[in-house]
């Protein structure tokens, strides 16, 4: 095995062309971790925010982006049970996916699911388990509850309205053009709301009122969210990209038994995403192996030019999940 590998570093915060390519060493698999030689890495909002120097890594983690991954298991460290060189697997992985290798632990991979490509399972880890920990663990979205997700076209998106609609929720989503909203529409939302011509507040609110919504706006959305609930509702925050801070009337929490929460998957213990990885291995994974359920790709760039992927996703422009070519 090569000691050094070829990645993508953060050169100074700042903007898609601070991601620049560099040669490092290859990481050792410690205790209960797996190292993989990387076929494909996903692109996901938090390498932008950890780019632009507002995201850092937890302690002890790679200091290079990308929080999930493909490929084959190159070795193992001490106590690793679960998987050999050769497997083929997906990760989420605590940074270092923008790589030719990176190290996880070994209960946050999963077995590349039947039927799809690397690319495909490198598109899982960071969106799945996001979604499944705080729609279904958290909010606990059951069937014929109404479900309302922001960004219906984002790579969270898509995986929230196909868990969603394939559980048997009511799936409501917003997106911004009429292109996205017919996209969202053919994953299984019922209603697909462009947020640029409608408002979701008086479309929920006509329907009952959402028993929960999964938001990463924030911002302005706060309060509107929450007049979008049903009561006994369900706000799960992931992210903030309107900004953290908003003037909200908390009575309405009381009288109406509102329930917001949140929550970020990076800085979680091994434990707990090791529980999700379980459950996602025991009730989504035979979805996406029998063809249910699907990531939803966008575009793939090669790992040199991560700089355009990040310019892709802060446009917007996206549907669904864009990609590296690491291999």
């Amino acid at each position: 095995m090569a000691e050094m590998m070829r990645a993508i570093e953060i050169a100074k915060p700042g903007g898609p062309e601070v991601l620049r390519q560099c040669e490092r060493p290859v990481p050792n698999p410690g205790a209960e971790q797996i190292l993989i030689r990387i076929d494909h890495a996903g692109v996901n909002r938090p390498d932008a925010l950890q780019r632009a120097g507002s995201y850092a890594p937890p302690k002890g983690a790679s200091d290079l982006p990308g929080l999930e991954a493909a490929g084959v298991v190159e070795a193992v460290g001490p106590g690793v049970t679960r998987w050999q060189p050769g497997d083929a697997v997906c990760a989420l992985l605590p940074g270092g996916g923008y790589a030719e290798f990176a190290v996880t632990h070994q209960d946050h991979a999963l077995a590349v699911p039947k039927g799809l490509g690397m690319a495909q399972a490198a598109a899982l880890p960071e969106t799945f388990f996001t979604v499944w920990s705080n729609v279904f663990m958290r909010a606990g979205l059951t069937a014929g509850k109404r479900f309302l997700v922001h960004g219906g076209s984002s790579g969270i998106g898509t995986t929230a309205i196909q868990l969603a609609n394939s559980l048997g929720a009511r799936v409501f989503a917003t997106a911004g053009s009429p292109e996205k909203c017919a996209a969202c529409a053919a994953l299984g939302a019922e209603r697909a709301i462009n947020y640029r011509e409608e408002d979701f507040v008086d479309i929920l609110r006509a329907e009952g009122g959402a028993d929960v919504i999964l938001d990463m706006v924030g911002g302005s959305y706060l309060p509107r969210n929450v007049k979008a609930l049903a009561d006994d509702g369900h706000l799960q925050q992931i992210a903030f990209l309107q900004g953290p801070k908003v003037e909200l009337n908390f009575a309405q929490l009381m009288v109406r038994r509102l329930t917001i929460s949140g929550s970020t998957l990076r800085p979680q213990s091994d434990a707990d995403k090791a529980r999700i990885a379980a459950e996602l291995r025991d009730k989504v994974w035979p979805l996406l192996a029998s063809g249910r359920i699907a990531p939803v790709m966008d575009q793939t760039f090669a790992l040199e030019d991560a700089s355009a992927a990040h310019a892709r996703m802060e446009s917007s422009a996206h549907i669904g999940k864009i990609m590296l070519k690491v291999a």
